[in-house]
């Protein structure tokens, strides 16, 4: 008796952990952003974005279908490079992800979000911006921020309009999201009257920009839109003030953070950006995620992790209604999506773009980030 009863229990506790096995389900959602390189502080804020909702959404123990939905993230580095990202997007697609956070980089999403289009998994963009990533044919892409045409339009017309610039520059990283931003604010400009003096174009590697701002400083532009990342644009206007340049500087999104004030010094006051969406923490639940983003990772929250966190919560709440967690169910659940997020409303048109989009404008004064205007409220 006292040898059958050990192997009772055992068998008992075989089912026990069996049947907690079959009442669980585990959820992988995929984030591809370039975790390595130039861009990596970026790439990781992203990450974080999904990880703390995630986190969040565990701690909530939500069911499915019947089963405990354990949600686990699977994030690879896409290096900032169209090549590898279509590599590493297959990668997700083979680990049998659900849906997929991403992108940080137009250039490497366009390559990308057909992949997943091909495997039915539905790709929710929290930063790439070129308008074309929607317009693939897949039906598969739900951004939930403004696009290039919005925000770079914005700025476009804010330039002519309201600061009033008579002669106006414009500069360009070569990538997808540089030029589409740059092609857009001209467009902008052109349609309210204004005037293009100087095109000039960099890369997204260079470090030294003395011939192309030279010849910026000869059109005598009293206004220049740079399209690029965050490193460059502190970069640009730190040799604008070496040069002795008046010129205003006005970024595209994803420059107005502490990354650009960091690398640029004195130098970036005075500068300007337009970002997406409205300033995060004049909204209600903006300032409670960036303390609790800063509590958890020990650094405060960049550009896209407001977006990306309302990403996953967006994938999270559409499986909900759904009460599943099948691609296929989820993607008609996310085309219907009616989603309070911390960076605004949330609902996607037929293209899969978000409705009703915002763009900010900042300013860095007393070496800040300070909201300007918003428009589209």
């Amino acid at each position: 008796m006292k040898k059958i009863l050990p192997s009772i229990l055992c068998v008992f506790a075989l089912a026990a952990g069996s049947q907690s096995a079959i009442a669980q389900e585990t959820i992988k959602i995929g984030v591809s952003a370039p975790l390595t390189g130039i861009n990596a502080s970026n790439g990781k804020d992203l990450e974080n974005g999904v990880r703390l909702a995630l986190d969040e959404a565990n701690a909530q123990h939500i069911k499915l279908g019947g089963r405990e939905a354990r949600f686990e993230l699977a994030s690879v580095d896409d290096q900032s490079d169209p090549r590898i990202g279509v590599q590493v997007a297959q990668k997700l697609v083979d680990d049998g992800v659900i849906a997929v956070v991403g992108y940080y980089n137009s250039g490497v999403a366009l390559p990308a979000a057909p992949i997943f289009a091909k495997a039915g998994i539905p790709l929710i963009d929290p930063a790439a911006t070129n308008p074309a990533i929607t317009r693939l044919g897949g039906k598969n892409v739900f951004r939930i921020i403004a696009t290039d045409a919005q925000n770079s339009g914005n700025a476009g017309k804010y330039a002519v309009t309201v600061t009033k610039a008579k002669r106006i520059a414009v500069m360009d990283d070569r990538t997808a999201f540089g030029q589409g931003a740059v092609d857009e604010f001209k467009k902008a400009v052109q349609a309210a009257g204004g005037q293009i003096v100087a095109s000039e174009f960099t890369n997204d590697k260079a470090v030294e920009f003395n011939a192309q701002l030279t010849n910026i400083k000869g059109a005598n532009a009293d206004l220049l839109f740079y399209g690029g990342g965050d490193n460059q644009a502190a970069l640009i206007t730190k040799r604008m003030k070496q040069l002795g340049m008046r010129t205003q500087f006005v970024g595209s999104g994803g420059i107005a953070d502490s990354i650009f004030i960091q690398i640029a010094g004195t130098a970036a006051e005075g500068a300007m950006a337009w970002e997406y969406g409205r300033p995060v923490e004049s909204l209600p639940e903006g300032r409670a995620f960036a303390e609790k983003f800063k509590k958890r990772f020990g650094a405060e929250p960049l550009t896209y992790s407001p977006f990306a966190y309302d990403c996953a919560w967006v994938a999270i709440n559409a499986m909900k209604q759904a009460n599943s967690s099948k691609p296929e169910t989820l993607m008609s659940s996310l085309r219907a999506t009616q989603y309070k997020g911390i960076t605004g409303e949330i609902s996607f048109d037929s293209n899969g773009d978000l409705k009703n989009p915002t763009s900010t404008l900042y300013q860095v004064k007393a070496n800040k980030w300070v909201p300007v205007t918003t428009i589209g409220e």
